[in-house]
């Protein structure tokens, strides 16, 4: 049964912006493991598209419980990828629940949906 459906839409200029300015976004955002990642990604491009579409994964999971990043810190939420590149979330708290996400980026904007059942 479908518990939550959320989607949330950022625009890579804001991001970028941010990062040019400090490292504060990525710390605050980015779990270690996803920083990890971040920093090994060669172009700065690539960096905003990542960032940028974790942070919209964040998001769109918060909204799909319904309470928006407040209860929930971008912390406590981790995006990997899976061999085959796919996203996987991995939420403390939400282990017993099954997860869908999808991101996708254009040159513009990042945008990511997640459907949460229980």
């Amino acid at each position: 049964m479908i518990k939550g459906i959320g989607i949330d839409i950022i625009e890579l200029k804001r991001i970028k912006k941010s990062i040019e300015k400090s490292n504060r976004l990525v710390k605050r955002i980015l779990t270690n493991r996803e920083q990890a990642t971040y920093e090994n990604l060669t172009s700065v491009s690539r960096q905003v598209e990542f960032i940028a579409g974790r942070f919209a994964a964040k998001e769109a999971f918060a909204k799909a419980t319904g309470t928006g990043i407040g209860k929930l810190g971008f912390q406590d939420i981790e995006v990997t990828s899976a061999k085959s590149g796919a996203p996987i979330l991995h939420v403390q708290g939400f282990e017993g629940y099954t997860t869908f996400i999808s991101i996708t980026h254009s040159k513009e904007y990042a945008v990511a949906q997640v459907i949460i059942e229980e």
